[in-house]
């Protein structure tokens, strides 16, 4: 019988894996840099709803969407990991900072959401574009919520907290997104002083059959209770975890139980993509 003998492959040769993945993410790249040199972008905007005796919405989350060469719409999470630390998430987060202020202007009745992450703070364009919308229009601040992903604060906390102070002096607040995902330090908390403190969706969705995360969601609640935050569970989408969640003391819940990111809600005042697309995204 034949003796199965393994290849050895050269020193530095990439996998089939590594190469199938390199390969993805190059055309990921190519997509969206296509995307933003021909405008193909826009937010889709999802509500955040304050659940009480009656459910109403407390803000909007703008989200980032790429329109690829079909047509088709294509949400974050497909691009951002592959571009986050290229020169072209950068880029991506400027689009979707001009894109959000632009509608709060234009819109004078809501608040909204927008991603953004610690590299932004350093990228002259980025920061040119939030003060030109902050001085244009001063009520943009006080609607302005700019959520930061807990794995980016940990980045460069003293930065952040920097940023934070001199923004919230403005009236902006600020969102610490996907809580529990991360790895943050807690005792950086204190020093950061977020408005909003939102659970990350793997923890609140199935969460009424789930003890385990029962038990870290409820920690978590305290810890945005004990910091006097807004608290977010994100995520959700079914009936028992909506009961379960306001249990534990949740402010607001996020997720396709009460609507899915919408590309034109009826109180958007206009928007302009190069392509025909759907109502959701």
């Amino acid at each position: 019988m034949p003796k199965f003998e393994p290849i050895d492959m050269p020193v530095g040769a990439a996998s089939p894996l590594d190469a199938a993945v390199s390969n993805r993410d190059r055309n990921t790249l190519a997509m969206v840099a296509e995307a933003l040199k021909h405008k193909q972008t826009l937010l889709a905007f999802q509500p955040i709803m304050v659940v009480g005796d009656t459910p109403r919405v407390g803000f909007y989350e703008g989200l980032i969407r790429v329109i690829d060469d079909t047509g088709r719409v294509i949400p974050a999470k497909n691009f951002m990991p592959a571009i986050e630390r290229a020169e072209l998430g950068r880029e991506i987060d400027v689009n979707a900072l001009n894109m959000g202020l632009r509608t709060l202007h234009q819109n004078p009745c809501i608040r909204l959401s927008i991603n953004m992450s610690a590299r932004s703070i350093g990228y002259q364009r980025w920061m040119q574009t939030l003060n030109h919308w902050l001085k244009k229009d001063e009520s943009v601040a006080d609607r302005l919520i700019l959520e930061i992903t807990e794995s980016s604060a940990m980045d460069q906390p003293e930065l952040v907290v920097d940023f934070m102070n001199r923004l919230s002096a403005r009236g902006v607040c600020f969102a610490l997104d996907d809580f529990g995902a991360g790895f943050t330090a807690l005792r950086y908390l204190k020093d950061f002083y977020f408005d909003v403190l939102k659970i990350d969706m793997q923890f609140c969705n199935g969460i009424a059959d789930d003890f385990d995360n029962q038990v870290l969601t409820r920690a978590m609640v305290q810890i945005g209770q004990h910091f006097d935050m807004l608290v977010v569970a994100e995520g959700v989408e079914r009936g028992e975890d909506v009961e379960c969640l306001l249990e534990m003391g949740v402010d607001c819940l996020q997720g396709y139980y009460f609507a899915a990111p919408q590309l034109r809600p009826d109180w958007l005042g206009g928007l302009v993509t190069g392509k025909k697309t759907s109502q959701r995204a």
